[in-house]
C-alpha cells in the first residue's frame, strides 16, 4: 500500500482522535466533586453534640443551622475564635489537631431536628430573648444526593452518545450519527495523487491498453468527440486474486490526472436500514460536483450479488436496496456524463446481470494469471529495490513459476530478500530465489521433524513414482524438482512440475495427468505391497480431474456429451440437474477410469522398477533431484517432443545465440567502418 493510500481528501477531513471527550468528562466531574469536598473540609469541622452544649453554656455560638433534618451546623461568635482553645484543639478537649487559623463552622449529625430544638430549648430556658442563639432551618441539595438521584440517567445519556458516536465513524464534526449517510470514499485529486504510473504494472498488456483508452479520453476527449465516439461509462475488472486489479487501478488513478473516488463494496453496507442507498447518492452527488471523474468501486461483488438470491420472502434486503440506487445513478433517467466506474472482482459470476449489461459496465477486462513473458516482466519489477547477485536470472525464475500471479510472485522476492537476510548475505543470490520458492510452494522447511528410516524410504519411493510415471508417460509434465524434505504442516515431499502454458487439454492429456498422480501411490503397492496414507492430496486431485471429465467435458461415452455444470449456478444450491440412476452411473464411471489409470500406472512402474529404485536411493542420499538428474539417472525421455523445462532450455540457448550473433555482426561492419575510413585517409595523403 502507498503511502497515499492512507491520506484523505478536502471531502474526507480526517476523524478526530476517538475516546478523549470521555477522560475530559470524568476528570471535569472528578475536580468539581475534589474542589466541593475540599471547601467543606477546609471550612467545617466534624464536633459532638456534648461539646455543641459547652459552647452554648460559654455563650460562644452565634448562629445554628439545622441542615435537612439531619445535621446542625455551628458558627461561633468572632470574639470566641480569639480563645486559644479554637486555635489549638487536643484530644483532651474533644478535638483535633487543625493548626493554623482557627475554624468558626462546626457540624454534628442529631437524630432528629425537632429532639435537637427541645434540647436547645431546654438549655436555653433562663437565657434572655435577645441573647439566645439564632436558629435557621436549611434545605440542601449536596452533589451526593444530586448523583444519587441523577447519576444513573446521566451515565446512559454518556453511554448512548459514545455507541452512536463510534457506531458513525466517530465523534466530532462530520462524525455524528446524522452524517452516517455520508460517503466513505476516498479522493484523489491535484494535492493528493497517487504515486503508482502504468510503468510500474507488469505483465498486464492487454488490460493496459483497454484501460489506458479511458485514461486518454478523460485526458484529450477532442480526438475521440471529433469523430462521435463515446468513452464507455464503466469497466470492469475481473481476474482471480493476486492478480493485479486494485493495481491497475491505483495505475489510473495515478495516471487519469482527474479526481479519482476510491472505495470498496463493503463501505456501502451498514446495519442501519437505507444508509447503503444514502451513501450511493451521496458519492454520486460529490462526483458530479468533481467531473469528469473517475469512482473505483473494489470487490463490487460486496454489494452488487444477484437480487432474490437467498432472500426470505417478503423480508427488507438492505443489499438489494442499495444496488438498485447503484443501478439507477449509473445509468438511470437523470445521469449525467463525465463519471467513469471502474470495478474490480473476483467473483463475475454471482453479480447481478443489470450491473454487467452495456451501459453501466460496457467493458469487462480479463486479468488472467501471467503466462512466462507477463512472470518475467513482474519479476523485474519487485527485483529492483533487491540488492542482486550476478547469478540470478530472470527468465529461469520465470520459467520455474507457472500459475504465481503477481502477489506471490512478489512474495517469492521478499522472501528470498528475507532468506538473504537471515544468511547474513550481501547479495540476494539464485539459491535464495529456489529457497523462497520451495517455501511458497511446500511450505516452511521442517527441519526438526524426525521422521523413521521406514517413513522416509516410504516417502522417497512415492515420490520416485511421481518422476518415473511423468518421465515415461509422454502427455504428462515431467517434474521438474522432487523432494523428501518435510515441509509445511503435514508433507512429507513435494514435487514441482512445469507444466506448458496451455488452454485446451485433451483426453489422453488428463488421462496421463492422473496416471502420473497416481504414481506415487502404486510405487508403493509394487515396492512394498502395501499401501499408505501419504496419497491424500493425490487422490483428492484425481477424483476431481475425474468428475470433470465425466460431468463436465464429455469425456465419457456412458454419459455422452453432457455437461453438468452451470457456471451462473449459486454455490449454495444443492440440487442436482440429474436423477439418481445418473447420479449412480457417474460414480460408476468416475471409479471405474481412476482405477484404469492407476492399473496402467502400476503396470508401467512394475516394467521400469529399476528406475525407480536408482531414483529413490538417489533421493535418499541427496534428498532434492532436478530435471537434468534424471536425464542422468534414466536416460532422455523416449519422445522426441521436448519438455517445457527443454523447451525453456533451447529458447534461452537460441536467443543468447542471437545475442551472440548481432554482436559479431556489429563488431565486422564497425571493423570494416574502420579500415573503410583509414584506407580513405591514406588515399587523401
Amino acid at each position: 500500500m502507498s503511502d497515499n493510500d492512507n491520506k484523505r481528501g478536502p471531502l474526507n477531513p480526517k476523524s478526530p482522535q476517538k475516546g478523549y471527550q470521555g477522560w475530559i468528562i470524568a476528570a471535569l466531574i472528578a475536580t468539581i466533586l475534589g474542589i466541593t469536598y475540599l471547601n467543606r473540609t477546609s471550612t467545617i469541622r466534624e464536633t459532638t453534640q456534648k461539646r455543641f452544649e459547652k459552647m452554648v453554656a460559654d455563650k460562644e455560638v452565634q448562629r445554628v443551622t439545622i441542615v435537612n433534618d439531619k445535621s446542625v451546623e455551628v458558627t461561633l461568635k468572632p470574639e470566641a475564635l480569639k480563645l486559644d482553645k479554637y486555635k489549638v484543639l487536643t484530644a483532651e478537649n474533644g478535638g483535633n489537631y487543625f493548626g493554623g487559623e482557627p475554624v468558626s463552622h462546626y457540624q454534628f449529625q442529631v437524630t432528629s431536628a425537632e429532639t435537637f430544638k427541645k434540647d436547645l430549648d431546654k438549655i436555653q430556658e433562663k437565657v434572655p430573648d435577645d441573647d439566645k442563639i439564632e436558629l435557621v432551618v436549611d434545605t440542601r441539595n449536596d452533589w451526593t444526593s444530586f448523583l444519587g438521584t441523577w447519576g444513573f440517567f446521566i451515565i446512559m445519556i454518556l453511554v448512548m452518545y459514545f455507541i452512536l458516536g463510534r457506531m458513525s465513524g466517530g465523534v466530532g464534526p462530520g462524525g455524528q450519527i446524522f452524517n452516517i449517510g455520508r460517503s466513505r470514499a476516498t479522493l484523489f485529486d491535484a494535492e493528493n495523487k497517487v504515486k503508482i504510473t502504468f510503468n510500474d504494472v507488469a505483465g498486464l498488456d492487454e488490460a493496459k491498453e483497454e484501460i489506458k483508452e479511458i485514461v486518454e479520453y478523460l485526458q484529450f476527449p477532442d480526438k475521440f468527440k471529433k469523430l462521435g465516439a463515446k468513452i464507455p461509462k464503466g469497466a470492469l475488472l475481473v481476474g482471480p486474486p493476486g492478480t493485479g486489479k486494485t493495481l491497475l487501478a491505483k495505475a489510473v488513478a495515478g495516471e487519469a490526472g482527474v479526481p479519482f473516488f476510491s472505495l470498496s463494496g463493503s463501505d456501502f453496507v451498514e446495519m442501519f436500514v437505507g444508509v447503503g442507498a444514502a451513501r450511493v447518492r451521496d458519492l454520486f452527488k460529490q462526483a458530479k460536483e468533481k467531473a469528469p471523474c473517475i469512482i473505483f468501486i473494489d470487490e463490487i461483488d460486496a454489494v452488487g450479488r444477484s437480487r432474490g438470491r437467498g432472500a426470505m420472502p417478503g423480508s427488507n434486503d438492505e443489499r438489494e436496496n442499495t444496488l438498485n440506487s447503484l443501478l439507477v445513478e449509473m445509468d438511470g433517467f437523470a445521469t449525467d456524463s463525465g463519471i467513469i466506474i471502474v470495478a474490480a472482482t473476483n467473483r463475475p459470476d454471482v453479480l447481478d446481470p443489470a450491473l454487467l449489461r452495456p451501459g453501466r459496465f460496457d467493458r469487462q477486462i480479463s486479468i488472467d494469471k501471467p503466462d512466462v513473458i507477463g512472470r518475467e516482466a513482474i519479476f523485474k519489477v519487485h527485483l529492483k529495490p533487491l540488492k542482486l547477485s550476478v547469478d540470478v536470472d530472470i527468465q529461469k525464475l520465470a520459467a520455474q513459476t507457472p500459475g504465481f500471479a503477481g502477489a506471490e510472485i512478489a512474495n517469492v522476492c521478499n522472501e528470498a530478500a528475507l532468506i538473504a537476510a537471515r544468511r547474513d548475505r550481501e547479495e540476494v543470490t539464485m539459491q535464495d530465489f529456489q529457497d523462497a520458492m520451495d517455501r511458497v510452494i511446500g511450505g516452511l522447511e521442517k527441519k526438526n521433524k524426525l521422521i523413521s528410516p521406514e517413513e522416509k524410504q516410504i516417502v522417497a519411493y512415492h515420490e520416485a513414482g511421481h518422476a518415473v510415471a511423468g518421465w515415461f508417460l509422454e502427455h504428462a509434465d515431467p517434474l521438474v524438482k522432487v523432494s523428501i524434505v518435510p515441509r509445511g504442516v503435514a508433507a512429507l515431499g513435494y514435487a514441482q512440475y512445469l507444466p506448458r502454458e496451455q488452454y485446451l487439454y485433451r483426453t489422453e492429456q488428463l488421462f496421463d495427468e492422473m496416471c502420473m498422480t497416481l504414481g506415487g501411490r502404486a510405487a508403493e503397492d509394487v515396492i512394498f505391497g502395501k499401501i499408505s496414507t501419504g496419497a491424500l492430496s493425490d487422490l483428492e486431485r484425481v477424483t476431481k480431474v475425474a468428475y470433470s471429465m465425466v460431468t463436465m467435458y464429455g469425456m465419457n461415452d456412458r454419459i455422452g456429451n453432457v455437461s453438468y455444470y452451470d457456471s451462473k449456478q449459486s454455490d449454495y444450491a444443492f440440487t442436482k440437474p440429474y436423477s439418481e440412476s445418473t447420479s449412480q452411473a457417474i460414480d460408476e464411471e468416475v471409479r471405474k477410469l481412476i482405477e484404469q489409470a492407476y492399473q496402467f500406472v502400476k503396470n508401467m512402474l512394475s516394467e521400469k522398477r529399476e528406475a525407480l529404485e536408482v531414483i529413490a536411493q538417489e533421493l535418499l542420499e541427496k534428498e532434492i533431484l532436478f530435471q537434468s538428474d534424471l536425464e542422468k539417472l534414466i536416460g532422455k525421455r523416449p519422445y522426441e517432443k521436448e519438455t517445457s523445462y527443454q523447451a525453456y532450455i533451447n529458447r534461452r540457448s537460441n536467443e543468447e545465440a542471437a545475442i551472440h550473433e548481432e554482436a559479431v555482426k556489429q563488431t565486422l561492419e564497425q571493423d570494416k567502418a574502420e579500415l573503410a575510413a583509414a584506407h580513405k585517409d591514406s588515399s587523401a595523403v
